[in-house]
C-alpha cells in the first residue's frame, strides 16, 4: 500500500495548491465588491479569464485524469459519489456562463454591479472548494480500499509522466522565457497600482501541446 499512499499524497498536494488559488481568487473578488459598487470593463474581462483558468485547472487535474477513471473502472460503488460531483463541475460551468453573460450585457456604460458578479463568483468558487472536499474525504477513502496494487502502480506512473509532460511543454512554449501560465494574475484594472495584485495565485493550465499529448498517450495505452 505505500505506493497508494505515495499517489494518495502527491494528489493532495496538487489539491491543496488549487485550493489556495480557489480560496485567493475568492477573498480578493470579495474585497473588490466591498470597496466598489460597480466593476469596470477591465475588471470583468480579468474576472472571466481568472474563472476560466480555474476552471481548466480544476479539470486537467491529476484526480480527475487519473484517479477518477480508476475508480470508475473498478467498483460501482462511487457511482453516486462522481455523480454528484459532476454536478458541482455543471454548476461551476453554468455560474462561468451566467458571468460572461452579465459582462456581455452591460451596454454602453461600460460598468456592471459588483455586488451580483460578486455573488456569481463566489458561488462558483464554492462550488468547487465543496468539490475538493468531497474528493478528499470520501473519493480517496474509496479508492484506497478498491483500487488494486497494480493500479495503483499504474497511477503513479501516470503521475511522473504527467509531470514530465507538463515539464516538457513548458520548456518547449518559450525557450528562455517564464511560462505565462505560471505568472500569477491580478483582477485589478489594467491601469491599477500592482500594490493590490493576487499575490498567492499561481495557476498552471497545461497549454495545447500537452493536452494533445495526453490524449495521445492515453489512445496509444487503449491499444
Amino acid at each position: 500500500m505505500l505506493t497508494a499512499t505515495y499517489t494518495l499524497v502527491a494528489l493532495s498536494v496538487e489539491q491543496a495548491s488549487v485550493r489556495l488559488s480557489l480560496q485567493s481568487f475568492q477573498k480578493s473578488i470579495q474585497s473588490m465588491v466591498t470597496r466598489q459598487q460597480t466593476l469596470t470593463l477591465s475588471q470583468l474581462e480579468q474576472a472571466c479569464e481568472m474563472l476560466e483558468q480555474l476552471y481548466q485547472a480544476c479539470n486537467w487535474r491529476k484526480v480527475e485524469l487519473y484517479l477518477i477513471p480508476a475508480v470508475r473502472q473498478a467498483t460501482e460503488r462511487a457511482d453516486r459519489l462522481l455523480e454528484e460531483l459532476g454536478r458541482l463541475n455543471q454548476s461551476a460551468l453554468a455560474l462561468i456562463r451566467r458571468v460572461k453573460a452579465q459582462v456581455e450585457a452591460i451596454g454602453a456604460s461600460g460598468q456592471a454591479q459588483a455586488a451580483a458578479i460578486g455573488e456569481a463568483i463566489d458561488a462558483f468558487c464554492q462550488a468547487m472548494l465543496k468539490r475538493l472536499e468531497k474528493e478528499e474525504q470520501e473519493l480517496f477513502g474509496i479508492a484506497r480500499t478498491v483500487i488494486g496494487g497494480e493500479a495503483w502502480f499504474n497511477i503513479a506512473n501516470q503521475l511522473l509522466t504527467h509531470d514530465a509532460e507538463v515539464a516538457e511543454a513548458r520548456r518547449a512554449a518559450q525557450p528562455g522565457q517564464p511560462s505565462r501560465a505560471a505568472e500569477p494574475i491580478a483582477l485589478l484594472p489594467r491601469s491599477a497600482p500592482a500594490a493590490g495584485a493576487i499575490q498567492a495565485m499561481d495557476i498552471r493550465v497545461p497549454d495545447l501541446h500537452f493536452r494533445r499529448r495526453h490524449r495521445s498517450l492515453q489512445r496509444a495505452a487503449a491499444e
